[in-house]
């Protein structure tokens, strides 16, 4: 396990995309940071009770995980 990959996957986790957009996946990241906002506009308007806390997480985690494997 690389330092780096770990690292990454940790800023994704806290800002979706950022990992990848560190990673040079610039367009991945961007584009999960831009799905990050509409799920969290979505959410608050919508859904902003226990099960939009889950999907938020989770969506989060998904960022995380793939930052993590694609270093």
């Amino acid at each position: 396990m690389d330092s780096n990959s770990l690292k990454y996957g940790i800023f994704s986790f806290i800002i979706p995309g950022l990992g990848q957009y560190l990673n040079n996946d610039k367009q991945k990241g961007l584009g999960l940071f831009g799905a990050a906002i509409l799920l969290h506009i979505f959410i608050w308007f919508f859904m902003n009770n226990p099960l939009g806390s889950v999907l938020q997480t989770a969506y989060h985690l998904y960022a995380g995980y793939d930052a993590y494997k694609n270093y």
